[in-house]
């Protein structure tokens, strides 16, 4: 099963008056590198997050999105005593230093209160029935990215298996021109040796001739090309996360392909090299999206 390894994936839940939205989003990594862009997981439960995250999404760079928000009734405010005291301490410090002179406490009050930190929301400590609503949560939305990975796995599958046929099927497009490859090595070697005004052992220059066109077959090549397209599909098939390993397949047939170029010896032939060349690096690409 082919699955795509970028993804996006949201949730929310509900707990007395705090709403939980959980974001998750997935882009293409060689492991898993996942982070936590939130305060809302306690630490001692970071690490079941993480590995439970991790086993789901195998791989991918990860990120995971968590914030709170109150809901209905407002959230009790508290006033940090420690940090009005100080705020006071420099405002009267700062004045009775200056011309400005001494000031009333009931007068600068409000402005210290709209100063930061000095009035905050009080943070409870998370509850285990809180807690495994959120945990919830994020199981949900790690169901949703995984959904629209295999939405997006299916669009590449259809794309890569596609583009493997048509390489496959471009081998009997060369075949075309084999024979003609030859005939036409051959003439240009007698060729040759006719603006040369040669006269070579008939024997010795066929040896040779046939010892020239070995070298140029291209049969060995086309083989090995239609045995990794034929892996290559079955491998998508098979294994339950072939990215890294198509792309191993991928390079396989790159090799091929250019093995099969640097024979070629022909204009035609070399053009449906070139088709090749195209669509594998368009596999390639690909590739390196699938899980």
């Amino acid at each position: 099963m082919v699955l795509s390894m970028t993804g996006y994936g949201k949730s929310e839940a509900i707990f007395e008056n705090r709403k939980f939205i959980v974001e998750i989003r997935s882009l293409n990594g060689k492991t898993c590198d996942l982070t936590l862009k939130t305060s809302v997981i306690p630490r001692d439960r970071e690490l079941a997050v993480r590995k439970y995250i991790s086993d789901r999404l195998v791989r991918g760079n990860i990120d995971l999105f968590i914030t709170a928000e109150d809901v209905g009734e407002a959230a009790p405010h508290e006033i940090n005593r420690d940090v009005l005291a100080d705020y006071y301490r420099q405002v009267c410090g700062f004045c009775s230093e200056s011309s400005i002179g001494p000031v009333s406490g009931s007068d600068i009050l409000p402005t210290l209160l709209k100063m930061p930190d000095v009035v905050g929301t009080r943070k409870d400590e998370m509850s285990d029935e809180c807690w495994e609503v959120v945990y919830g949560a994020i199981r949900d939305a790690v169901d949703a990215l995984i959904a629209f990975r295999v939405r997006e796995g299916a669009v590449l599958r259809e794309d890569v298996g596609h583009r493997a046929e048509l390489i496959s099927s471009w081998v009997s497009e060369i075949e075309k021109y084999e024979q003609e490859r030859v005939a036409a090595v051959r003439e240009r070697i007698q060729s040759r040796i006719a603006e040369l005004k040669a006269d070579p052992d008939a024997n010795r220059l066929e040896q040779e001739i046939i010892f020239y066109i070995e070298k140029l077959d291209i049969n060995e090549e086309k083989v090995r090309l239609r045995q990794h397209c034929r892996y290559f599909a079955e491998t998508m098939e098979s294994e339950p996360y072939p990215g890294k390993k198509l792309g191993f397949i991928a390079q396989e047939m790159g090799r091929e392909i250019n093995t099969t170029g640097s024979k070629a010896n022909h204009v035609e032939i070399q053009k449906w090299v070139v088709r090749m060349k195209d669509e594998l690096e368009k596999i390639k690409e690909q590739s390196m999206n699938i899980l």
